[in-house]
């Protein structure tokens, strides 16, 4: 019999007091000591196989409890939550202490989608929305996170009416922060008519943003709610009494420009023929899809994104995500 196989019987019939014992001997020198799976296994007269078998079961049993502190405020156990009960690539979630202002909400949530997108590494390609959301997104992006990033447009952005604050120049700030470029799509989010909308996108300069948009493996987009001050209103896209007839069909907020119902279905198919913008569908197959909202006002265009799959990545509040954990699935 060889070395290895006699090694594995004796593994085979120890005692669990052994076993246990052996449990936190591995356990010691992996994580205490530094010591290399090879070398604590060699050391303890076991195979690499049983030594990574016996580390398994300490994590499982409870003997080696591992716990995730990030510098960052940040609610990992929370976050794993979203991830399992979503099928969410990434979810970030920070406290809410109590906290009801939206603003200040806003805020943390935007530092730590920064944080996010400055981390992803190099890409290319990135696509974002415009918004509060994410132009507080982007005053928290460090400078060079991503030099020489092309940012595109996702929706349209040259309003109506402007606001008191400027929301619509998103791409030229992700751009100019990391010395990158923006691709922007000068055209407004809503128009008058559909054929209106479907002549511009057979312009071939609008047409290659639109594909641009299409092809980034990465995008970020805030989520509006259905609200007088939201900023489609505030830009003069939609009027009040537009809004609250959304709102009797359903609409709880929108992405990308585009009004959406509870399970994230298009509410009114004549305002969306008239809107310019990625198809929601198609953030279903990108890489990353990131959703950014905070507070209360957000919680149902939330909850709506995760049932249509619209993100893969959500970053969020901890009383929204307790939110979309609820177990109570009526409006």
């Amino acid at each position: 019999m060889s070395e290895a196989a006699d090694r594995d019987v004796q593994f085979r019939t120890i005692s669990g007091e052994q076993r246990e014992i052996l449990m936190i001997q591995v356990a010691k020198r992996y994580y205490d000591l530094g010591m290399t799976m090879g070398d604590l296994a060699k050391e303890l007269g076991l195979t690499r196989w049983q030594a990574s078998r016996l580390l398994t079961e300490a994590r499982e049993t409870g003997i080696v409890r591992i716990e995730i502190v990030p510098r960052t405020s940040r609610l990992p156990a929370l976050e794993s939550r979203l991830q399992q009960r979503f099928g969410l690539k990434e979810a970030l979630v920070v406290p809410s202490n109590g906290e009801t202002d939206e603003t200040l909400l806003l805020n943390a949530v935007a530092r730590a989608a920064a944080q996010l997108i400055a981390g992803l590494g190099r890409v290319p390609l990135i696509g974002v929305s415009w918004g509060r959301t994410m132009s507080a997104v982007a005053a928290h992006l460090p400078p060079f996170w991503n030099e020489g990033v092309e940012v595109v447009l996702l929706n349209g952005a040259m309003n109506i009416r402007s606001p008191s604050v400027r929301t619509n120049n998103t791409a030229e700030l992700f751009a100019r922060s990391a010395n990158g470029t923006a691709t922007l799509l000068p055209v407004p989010a809503i128009l008058g008519h559909a054929a209106t909308r479907a002549a511009l996108e057979q312009d071939p300069t609008i047409a290659s943003v639109l594909d641009l948009g299409r092809r980034a493996p990465v995008i970020c987009f805030g989520m509006g709610t259905i609200s007088p001050d939201s900023v489609l209103v505030q830009s003069g896209y939609v009027t009040e009494a537009e809004t609250a007839a959304l709102r009797r069909k359903g609409a709880v907020g929108d992405i990308l420009s585009r009004y959406i119902d509870a399970e994230g279905r298009i509410v009114d198919p004549e305002v969306d023929a008239r809107t310019i913008a990625l198809d929601l569908k198609l953030c279903r197959e990108r890489e990353l899809s990131i959703g950014v909202g905070a507070g209360r006002s957000k919680h149902a265009v939330a909850r709506a994104c995760l049932r249509a799959g619209y993100l893969n990545c959500l970053v969020t509040d901890e009383d929204t995500a307790l939110f979309l954990l609820e177990e109570r699935e009526d409006g």
